[in-house]
């Protein structure tokens, strides 16, 4: 099967790409290497098999196009976007262009050019606004929604709020309209938390590697200074684990004649939540170290709480996560370290 990643040389693109490679698939991977990380990717991806590779960004109808069309995939996971609320509230154009714009490019270039490839989107929880008019119980390290305490399902209704709500929801409805109108076979993700190796973390996005990189730092004696978070530290999200994500997309595709034309909320459920707080007693039990940090005022448009309640996909997809949020903190403490190393 001909498969196309957008955003293969980021971090859940190269997980994907890099299991891709070992299934057979014929691969093209789009990337602008924009990114912290990506040419790094690149190259490592570029050790493990063939692919053919465009440097190319979504924003760019023409360039696009062309790339679908002389490739001409059978399945299209599009992973390219502006992926941190603080950048989008900083550059909401930027924002816009590569998250609403790009998709709608790509939805074009598929039903141009190659309208039976089924397309898989990395959409997020942020589509469901901040989630503020529900009851939330505040415990010594967390905090309980009460109305959905095993987690959020899709009844959820959606209420985009920040520029980066707005810009992946909007991709997020044009990819099920397409579905709809235009009888392509697309499928919508609402990610939740995701975290594991080829994560080159930044303070405004990708959470856990992030922590797993300042606790490095403070365990080697590089941090010279508390680093920062946003709130009290009891905001909470289920964590999911790159293999576990990578899981997901092929799963589907295998479903796809089930899951064309549907959304699922995906993450690793109420078992595999943590708060800030519990990632830094983790670390803190992993490294030995305390986590020294300083607080700074509440994030735009944070929700105190998003687990994701993934039953549909368990039943449609047949998915199931493997990895446990400790297990997972630990491999990730590994690829950091090894990161440092080099």
């Amino acid at each position: 099967m001909k498969l196309l990643i957008t955003g293969g040389c980021g971090f859940v693109g190269s997980n994907l790409a890099s299991n891709a490679i070992k299934q057979g698939f014929e691969l093209a991977i789009i990337d602008s290497l924009y990114r912290k990380g990506s040419e790094q990717n690149l190259q490592w991806l570029k050790e493990q098999g063939n692919f053919k590779f465009y440097k190319q960004n979504t924003k760019d109808f023409d360039g696009l196009s062309k790339a679908v069309k002389n490739f001409k995939p059978e399945a299209v996971f599009h992973l390219a976007g502006q992926a941190a609320m603080t950048t989008s509230i900083e550059n909401p154009r930027l924002d816009f262009e590569t998250n609403a714009l790009g998709a709608f490019n790509l939805l074009e270039s598929i039903r141009l050019f190659c309208p039976e490839s089924a397309l898989f989107y990395s959409s997020t929880n942020k589509v469901y606004g901040d989630l503020e008019n529900f009851t939330y119980t505040e415990k010594d390290a967390r905090y309980i929604c009460e109305e959905y305490p095993n987690g959020f399902d899709e009844s959820l209704p959606l209420d985009f709020r920040s520029p980066y709500g707005c810009s992946k929801g909007c991709a997020d409805q044009y990819i099920l309209d397409y579905s709809r109108i235009f009888k392509l076979k697309t499928v919508v993700f609402r990610h939740s938390a995701m975290y594991g190796g080829r994560q080159f973390a930044t303070y405004g996005q990708g959470w856990v590697g992030w922590f797993c990189q300042k606790a490095v730092e403070e365990k080697k004696g590089l941090l010279k200074e508390p680093f920062t978070i946003s709130g009290n530290g009891k905001q909470v999200r289920d964590v999911l684990y790159a293999s576990d994500i990578a899981n997901v997309y092929f799963s589907a595709l295998k479903n796809i004649d089930k899951a064309k034309g549907q959304f699922f909320n995906i993450g690793a459920g109420i078992e595999n939540s943590l708060s800030l707080l519990e990632l830094f007693a983790l670390l803190r039990q992993e490294l030995g170290i305390e986590m020294k940090y300083r607080q700074i005022p509440w994030r735009e448009s944070d929700q105190k709480v998003f687990i994701a309640d993934s039953s549909k996909a368990k039943k449609i997809l047949n998915w199931t996560p493997q990895i446990d949020c400790k297990s997972g903190v630990k491999k990730m403490i590994d690829w950091t370290m090894d990161l440092m190393k080099g």
